[in-house]
């Protein structure tokens, strides 16, 4: 299997697991507050966190859906602003990345 095949399979699989995340994110939302004022307030805290969960979650997603569409039309693995190659061990770290280091780090990349 390719560098980029594994790569893909692996994005594959983590947006799988996002979604179950957001699954059970979402039915936790949906439960009614207690009647209890104190515990209300728990809750609503709770909520809050699981909304910025479910944000970060949701956009972790388009990332991965985004890092799929460049392997399907081939500019996989390309910097989107130098144009040059985003390295292998870029891409292992972060299969989403679509800046190479140098540009990343706020270089030119070249």
């Amino acid at each position: 299997m390719s560098e980029v095949e594994s790569l893909r399979v692996r994005l594959w699989r983590r947006y799988a697991e996002l979604g179950g995340d957001l699954a059970e994110i979402e039915a936790d939302l949906r439960e009614p507050l207690d009647a209890d004022f104190a515990e209300q307030a728990n809750e609503i805290e709770e909520q809050v966190t699981l909304e910025a969960l479910e944000s970060a979650k949701l956009q972790e997603m388009a990332a991965i859906r985004r890092a799929l569409a460049r392997i399907a039309d081939g500019s996989y693995g390309t910097c989107v602003v130098c144009g040059g190659p985003i390295s292998e061990a870029r891409l292992k770290a972060l299969p989403t990345a679509v800046t190479c280091i140098d540009c990343a780090a706020g270089g030119d990349g070249r």
